[in-house]
């Protein structure tokens, strides 16, 4: 009986990591997303902000999301899992919105251009035309590699039968 317990209990807790396959690619993408749109946020906000702040105001929140999805995959729990949702979808609507705007409306983001490799382009613009629309089609991935890699659902500690006192003795 205890050997049975103690298998029980391993079964438990071994848990299946979420980031296999895939999904570490997927990760290293988003990883490398969130480093180019942080450091591109970064030098437009410094050296030419008065240019085209709203744009550049939402390039640097494209790279805050991109970290925040990035770190969203890689922790376990339903929580981090949530959070990859909503940012991950935010993420495609912004890529969405923004390369909307820019294309029809650029005005409205202070742009002057649309060249998507040009000063003003930023991570989201022209549908992340400058990242060879990267931007675009990762909402996408990672929203397909999260409806297939739910998290297990956290059984918390092995239940153990409790042992009645009058059977402890009793081992035939």
């Amino acid at each position: 009986m205890p050997d049975q317990t103690n298998a029980v209990r391993q079964q438990t807790t071994i848990k299946r990591p979420r980031v296999t396959g895939v999904g570490r690619l997927l990760i290293l993408v988003y990883g490398i997303l969130a480093l180019a749109a942080t450091g591109r946020s970064v030098f437009q906000i410094i050296d030419r902000f008065s240019e085209a702040p709203v744009a550049f105001t939402l390039s640097g929140l494209a790279a805050v999301v991109y970290i925040v999805a990035t770190i969203a995959l890689i922790a376990p729990g339903h929580v981090w899992y949530r959070v990859a949702w909503i940012t991950i979808s935010f993420e495609l609507a912004g890529v969405l919105v923004i390369g909307t705007l820019s294309l029809v409306a650029p005005e409205v983001l202070g742009l002057t251009s649309i060249d998507p490799f040009g000063r003003q382009a930023t991570v989201w613009s022209v549908y992340g035309m400058g990242y060879l629309f990267i931007p675009l089609v990762l909402p996408i991935l990672g929203m397909l590699w999260l409806s297939k890699h739910k998290p297990i659902a956290d059984a918390g500690p092995a239940q153990v039968p409790p042992t009645d006192a009058s059977d402890v003795g009793d081992r035939s």
